[in-house]
Order: C-alpha cells, then sequence, then structure tokens
C-alpha cells in the first residue's frame, strides 16, 4: 500500500534561553497510508502535536528548531523546507487539521457561516450565493441540524459538538487528501464522542482520505484506527496495524497505557498506573472492590425537589425562564460515591453548583445534619462551607496564578481561622502536599509550573485543607491523560477509605463513574432518568436513554469479538 506521507528521521526541538534547548521530537519515522486512518497515540508531552503541527509549518518560528536532516514527504515535497506560500496553498486545501479545542479555533465575532465561506473563498474561489449554498452543503454533511437557519449562527450559540462538527465542516471543505484530527473528541459526551468518530470515519471512507488522528485515549483509537503509532517522551516506542497493537502489544508502555484506564468488566482495588509496568514489577493489588449502597447506610445527604432557573430577557419587559434543573431528589451516603452522568446540558453541573450556593436554588432542599443548606442564611452557610467542597474541571482556572501553591493552601486555613498560627497552617499545607504525592519544593511555586495532574492535585490539596465531609468532583479528571488519571482515582479511593468522605462525581465518562461510584444518577434536561446502584445500571439498564449512553462508550478495538 502506497504511503501519502513519510516522516524520516523528524527532530523538533524547542529553545528554552540563548544556551538551552528542549527535544520534543527525537527522530521519529512513520507512514500515514492512503485512504487508512493513523493513529498517533501517548500521554501529554510525548511529541504527538508538535509532530502534526511540524507537519503543517504551524510551529512558531521563533522558538521551534526542524532539524533540516529530517523529512516530512508529500507527493514527492519535502514539507519541512517548503517555501511558506506553497505551504500555505497546501494547508486547508490538501492537508487540513481539526483542533482540540473549537472555541478557541472558531472566531467569535463571525458567524459559522461567514468562516466556513472564507475557506471556500480562499482555497476553492467560490464567493456569493455559491459559497452559502455550498456551506450549508457542508454543514448538512457533517449532521448539524437546521444548516440553513444554524449557517448565521455565532460559535456561542452552538453546542460543543455542533462546534467540532463546524471545524470539521471546514476541514473538510476542500477536500483534502490528508486530515489531521489533534484530540478532536477528548471534552466531548460519550454521544457526542461517538457521533464524531463516526462521522470522521464516514468522511474518510466517502471521500477516500488519509486521517491521523492524535488521541490520548487508546480507548478511543480501537473505534478508528488502521494502523497506531505509540509515543513517549519524543521517541516512538511501538508501530504497527491497530489489530496487533490492541491484541498483542509489544511495548511495556503500550501494555501500559491499554491497562491504565478503567475496565467496564472488572474493579481492582487501585488501578494500575504506567510506573507499576515500567519499573517491571508489574500491576499490585489486583483483588476486586466492592461497590454499592445498602438501605441502612447513613445518609450525609439529602437533596429534596432541588430546581434551578435561568432567567433570560424577552422583548422590553418579558423574561424567559430555563429550567436547567427540574425536581431532582437523591441521598448521599456516607463514605460513598454518587456517580452523576449525562450529556452536556442535562444539569449535572447545576446541581453541584446549586448545593454550593454559586447558584441559588429556585426550589427544593438539601438537609445536611438536619439543617437545610440552600435557606439557611449566608452567614451561617459560611460554617457548612468548609464542609462541602468542590473540585472544578479546569484546575488552572481555579487556581490563582499569581498566588504561590503555598499562598493558595493557606489561605483557605486564614479565612476559616483553620490553625492557630501562620507556621501551624505551613506545616499543614506541606502534609497535604505530601498526601497529594507532591515534593515539598512544591509549596514555593506558582501553577503554571505544574503540568494539569499535579494541578489537579494542587485543588484536591486545598479542597482537603477544610477535612470536608462532602467532596464534589466536577469533571475533575476528564482531560487528563490515562495514567495521570489513574493516580488521581486512586487518591480520591485512598482519602475516602482514610476520612470516610462522601463523594458526588460529575463525569461524562461512563467507564471511569463506573469504577469509581456506588450509585450512579442518570440525567437528562435537568431531570433524573434513572438511579441505582452502578454495578445494576452498568449490567441491566432499564431507561432507553441509558441504554444508549452506555452504548456508546468505547469498547476498544473494534475488531475485537
Amino acid at each position: 500500500m502506497s504511503a501519502l506521507v513519510q516522516v524520516r528521521n523528524l527532530r523538533v526541538s524547542f529553545r528554552l534561553d540563548r544556551q538551552n534547548t528542549f527535544d520534543a521530537v527525537k527522530g521519529i519515522s512513520f507512514d500515514i497510508p492512503e485512504n487508512q486512518t493513523v493513529a498517533l497515540v501517548g500521554e501529554s508531552g510525548s511529541g504527538k502535536s508538535v509532530t502534526s503541527l511540524a507537519m503543517l509549518g504551524l510551529l512558531p518560528p521563533e522558538n521551534s528548531i526542524v532539524d533540516p536532516a529530517g523529512e516530512i514527504v508529500y507527493e514527492g515535497r519535502n514539507l519541512a523546507t517548503l517555501p511558506r506560500p506553497e505551504l500555505r496553498r497546501l494547508r486547508g486545501a490538501a492537508i487540513s487539521m481539526i483542533f482540540q479545542e473549537p472555541m478557541t479555533s472558531l472566531n467569535p465575532v463571525f458567524s459559522v457561516g461567514w468562516q466556513l465561506e472564507e475557506v471556500l473563498r480562499l482555497h476553492m474561489g467560490l464567493s456569493g450565493r455559491a459559497a452559502r449554498k455550498r456551506a450549508i452543503e457542508l454543514m448538512h454533511e457533517v449532521g448539524i441540524p437546521e444548516p440553513e437557519r444554524r449557517i448565521d449562527a455565532y460559535p456561542s450559540q452552538l453546542s460543543g459538538g455542533q462546534q467540532q462538527r463546524v471545524m470539521i465542516a471546514m476541514a473538510v471543505a476542500c477536500e483534502p487528501k490528508l486530515l489531521i484530527a489533534d484530540e478532536p473528541t477528548t471534552a466531548l459526551d460519550v454521544t457526542i464522542q461517538k457521533q464524531i468518530l463516526d462521522l470522521i470515519a464516514e468522511l474518510q471512507r466517502r471521500r477516500r482520505m488519509s486521517v491521523l488522528f492524535i488521541t490520548h485515549d487508546l480507548a478511543v483509537v480501537g473505534e478508528i484506527a488502521d494502523y497506531v503509532v505509540v509515543m513517549r517522551n519524543g521517541e516512538i516506542r511501538e508501530q504497527g496495524p491497530a489489530k496487533a497493537i490492541f491484541e498483542a502489544p509489544k511495548d511495556t508502555y503500550t501494555q501500559a497505557l491499554l491497562r491504565c484506564r478503567p475496565q467496564l468488566d472488572r474493579r481492582p482495588a487501585r488501578l494500575p498506573v504506567i510506573d507499576d509496568y515500567m519499573d517491571g514489577a508489574g500491576p499490585k493489588h489486583m483483588e476486586e472492590r466492592v461497590r454499592g449502597v445498602r438501605a441502612g447506610d447513613p445518609i450525609v445527604l439529602e437533596v429534596k425537589h432541588l430546581g434551578k432557573s435561568f432567567y433570560s430577557r424577552e422583548g422590553l419587559f418579558g423574561k424567559r425562564e430555563f429550567k436547567a434543573v427540574k425536581d431532582v431528589s437523591f441521598r448521599l451516603p456516607k463514605g460513598k460515591t454518587l456517580g452523576l452522568v449525562g450529556e452536556s446540558g442535562s444539569g449535572k453541573t447545576t446541581v453541584g453548583l446549586t448545593l454550593m450556593r454559586l447558584h441559588e436554588a429556585t426550589s427544593g432542599e438539601a438537609y445536611f445534619e438536619g439543617r437545610d443548606l440552600l435557606s439557611m442564611p449566608a452567614s451561617e452557610f459560611m460554617h457548612y462551607k468548609r464542609r462541602i467542597q468542590i473540585i472544578f474541571q479546569n484546575p488552572y482556572a481555579s487556581l490563582n496564578p499569581r498566588f504561590t501553591v503555598g499562598q493558595i493552601l493557606v489561605e483557605p486555613m486564614q479565612i476559616h481561622s483553620i490553625g492557630a498560627h501562620s507556621q501551624e497552617r505551613t506545616d499543614m499545607a506541606f502534609e497535604l502536599l505530601a498526601r497529594v504525592g507532591l515534593p515539598e519544593v512544591s509549596f514555593y511555586k506558582y501553577p503554571h509550573e505544574f503540568s494539569g495532574g499535579q494541578r489537579q492535585r494542587i485543588a484536591i490539596a486545598r479542597c482537603l485543607t477544610m477535612k470536608p465531609d462532602i467532596l464534589i468532583c466536577d469533571e475533575s479528571v476528564s482531560a487528563l491523560d490515562v495514567s495521570v488519571q489513574a493516580q488521581v482515582l486512586n487518591l480520591l479511593q485512598d482519602l475516602q477509605d482514610e476520612f470516610g468522605m462522601s463523594y458526588i462525581f460529575i463525569s461524562h465518562d461512563l467507564a471511569v463513574v463506573k469504577y469509581i461510584a456506588d450509585q450512579v444518577m442518570v440525567m437528562n434536561e435537568g431531570e433524573i432518568v434513572e438511579i441505582a446502584n452502578s454495578d445494576d445500571i452498568y449490567r441491566d439498564p432499564k431507561m432507553p436513554y441509558t441504554q444508549r449512553l452506555l452504548a456508546s462508550i468505547p469498547k476498544g478495538w473494534h475488531g475485537a469479538s
């Protein structure tokens, strides 16, 4: 089978200062065959995205160095040395790219139709009605409902899945021979993720184009890839047909990536992490963990008929009501985890924020130790705030970039008068850092000096300064690599075992929820669809919506029986 693109001995480094450089990609070689999907897999920092940006000439010229000895050969031309004007003509036309975050790739001040038409004007020479007609056809092709109406919408007026579909429409507008998809489904719901994967696979077959699919999730790879390239620390650890990689991985790192992700058919007491395999010792703690809620379990939080509405102006004097949460009731047992699942817009996060009174409830009650958290005065709720904490989805956005980690941990202790004096608070902060697996020197560093997984550990440590009874985890592991995700889930489980904390675990990753949750509550359009023990709901879902959610979970290698 002939190769559309041949990458040979690609080396990319970045200037750190006048003397030092960092080698991001270290002499890798692989092929992208015609009419095939190649998956580039690895953790953050492995060099996946740098490789794709080098192929398109999108690396920042001021601090990136592409070794001229390396080659990226496309139709006999070396893209690494191609003059900028020629490369610009190729980009978007012959080779196009879907980026991970559509809201940062779509211009918020232009309609999606205008942005689609711009691609057609620049590369296809279309204009006016012809460009608009073709843009509507493309939106219809990628499955956006009512394209004639939505073509004039702005990115903020579309859902995350629809924004990603617009990005795909822009990428395939000029019928490219190679489509590069960089983590296109990472932050999407499981059902939307499946739709996007199916869409890319269908477009690949119909248009007979090649696809380079970049991801850290091997379960997703198994749904779409013909060939897999596994990277770590800028090097290729293993490559081969997807069937061989999934059924008989040769490299230890590939085996670790496959086994770190929570499995639907078993629940080990602790998830294995990459180091368990890389040090040759193999995974530990192979015994299974029993999950579930029993009738006699003590209840720490009881929520009754919770409702939350948002209002927007309509006309001069009117207002429109949107019911985000509708009559939600549940009980949270002490030392147990309630998994809260559903698609975007189902009301999951609104439930968590309303319980924290970051949104004021429209109706309902939430009883904690016999007191209604939602109706008590704000001055009284201050005392309970320290006992109910929340970990947000994006730790970098929730950590003050001007504070050191020490200041981030000590500040809530000062506010809630925890500790007799500053030295005692500092000592407690050091203990918390050790508990979440961070070295003491972290106390003096700033959030930007840490990886995503380390920042999430800092966010957890900050919550632990309060020694809470209830911890609300809002998509707290959704964007993490599988190994870092396993470390954070193990940490949460250790803390629950030691302190008897109760979790409300909000996530769109149903495999993770199956591992961590005792009970699962499924939400759709603000309402509870189904609630049951996790083993029961995964084994025998009663409601069609739950069945559809579970059917969308990536199963790994699509050729497996």
